[in-house]
């Protein structure tokens, strides 16, 4: 994993960000870059709402426009009334001075008109900007779904099995290690309960994944589970994915609360509305969580075994970066991935996502899948996604340039390194027998106490 630049031992110099001069700055892009605009969301295959939403703001823009010069041409003329006004009534010219403060009087109520007329118009600009995906990084290749992601590269050799491979379902049930009944008791469908070795390989898996990231120079840190709507919108999740993510019923500090659905969110949003020192960048965070995931849209998808799971553990790995190290970075990270999978003995492709499949905050994105027996396929065990400064913007976060001048908006990186249950999954796939057993892989056997086999425990 990479180790240059390691991870902050304490909190990075920052200070309380003030407002963006112009937090609609991506507002002026759209304006004045439209056809790139359109031509990133026909790459995306993005559909006809968030064309809609572009032409939209393009259109209300005029009228934003012509609210502010009326507002600013009138606040002028009040302004320059009211300096006449004074010496007037010093000069005791009471009957030329009331029609001027009668006419400020009308600027005033007129004012208050236009105000919230922009207002207004700011906040359906807002609303919109919201539901426009990120712009695509060139490098991204053409395509309408993941059959068109393009393979970056690929590593180890897939097993030759001289009996019947088994799905890790059949192989965990089997084992006593996987109890689906008993959590559908409980919760309902989509989630699982592990059992014995199982547990504890789950167990070992976090753990590993953790240690290697700190010792690729990963800070790691502890977060909250549950998280506010400003934090949600924040990396992306809202308001586009709101029918997937599991709302609380409790508010926080007076904002709806949510579940997260995965580190990322709270990791990203410890640097919310700072500037941090451009010496202190990268930062490199690593974080275990559970994540949990409503998927209102995916039932009828894998709904056997712990492919897909309303609640499933991952281990996280986050990058605040400037734009310059950012391209560097997200192939640094996306290869930190990769080796826990080398380590683990797992073969995996790489592949870069195509416009059809990029998700909806991400400029560029590589999915590392790895292979599974009882499948005959490779299934996605990490996505490594670079956002360059959507999330920081909607966040404002910033870091101050060393050479000086007005900070710049950060851009950041996040990937899954990895999710621990469909690692679980993938080992027990690759490494099952023919008398139905699992070898350990050799890296994880100091967390198992030495155990270098999980068999059937009667």
């Amino acid at each position: 994993m990479n180790s240059e630049n390691g991870g902050e031992t304490g909190p990075p110099s920052r200070d309380k960000a003030p407002a963006l001069e112009d937090p609609m700055l991506d507002r002026r892009l759209i304006i004045e870059h439209t056809d790139t605009v359109l031509d990133s969301l026909s790459r995306r295959h993005a559909g006809e709402d968030s064309t809609h939403a572009v032409k939209r703001l393009v259109e209300m823009e005029s009228s934003r426009k012509a609210v502010t010069t009326e507002t600013d041409e009138l606040r002028a003329k009040r302004n320059a009334l009211s300096k006449q006004i004074g010496p007037l009534m010093q000069q005791g010219k009471r009957d030329e001075a009331e029609p001027l403060k009668a006419e400020v009087k009308a600027f005033g109520a007129r004012l208050a008109e236009l105000e919230d007329q922009l207002k207004a118009l700011e906040a359906e600009q807002q609303a919109l900007l919201l539901t426009i995906p990120n712009l695509l990084d060139p490098r991204v290749p053409d395509g309408a779904s993941e059959d068109d992601n393009a393979v970056v590269r690929t590593w180890g050799t897939i097993p030759e099995l001289d009996f019947q491979a088994k799905d890790h379902h059949d192989i965990g049930t089997e084992l006593g290690i996987l109890d689906f009944p008993r959590a559908a008791k409980i919760s309902g469908a989509r989630f699982s309960v592990l059992r014995g070795d199982g547990a504890r390989l789950e167990r070992a898996l976090i753990n590993f994944f953790v240690d290697q990231g700190v010792a690729a120079g990963y800070q790691e840190v502890m977060v909250p589970y549950i998280v506010n709507r400003t934090a949600m919108t924040g990396t992306g999740q809202l308001p586009k994915f709101e029918d997937d993510a599991f709302k609380v019923n409790h508010e926080v500090a007076g904002e709806d609360a949510f579940l997260i659905s995965t580190a990322e969110i709270p990791v990203t949003n410890l640097h919310r509305d700072e500037i941090i020192e451009e010496s202190a960048l990268p930062l490199r965070y690593v974080c275990f969580t559970p994540c949990f995931r409503a998927e209102a849209g995916s039932y009828g998808k894998d709904t056997r075994g712990l492919i897909r799971q309303h609640q499933f553990h991952k281990v996280e790995m986050v990058k605040i970066v400037t734009p310059d190290q950012a391209q560097a970075e997200h192939e640094a990270l996306t290869a930190d991935a990769e080796r826990l999978l080398q380590a683990l003995g797992l073969p995996y492709r790489t592949v870069i996502l195509c416009g059809g499949d990029v998700g909806f905050t991400a400029s560029i994105c590589y999915d590392i899948e790895v292979w599974l027996p009882g499948q005959r396929a490779f299934r996605e065990i990490s996505s490594c996604s670079h956002f360059g400064d959507f999330q920081a913007r909607r966040s404002k976060m910033r870091f101050r340039p060393e050479a000086g001048g007005k900070p710049v908006i950060a851009h950041t990186i996040n990937g899954s390194g990895l999710a621990v249950g469909r690692t679980l999954v993938a080992i027990l796939e690759n490494y099952q027998q023919a008398d139905g057993s699992v070898v350990v892989p050799e890296v994880l056997r100091p967390y198992m106490g030495g155990l270098d086999r999980i068999s059937r425990v009667e």
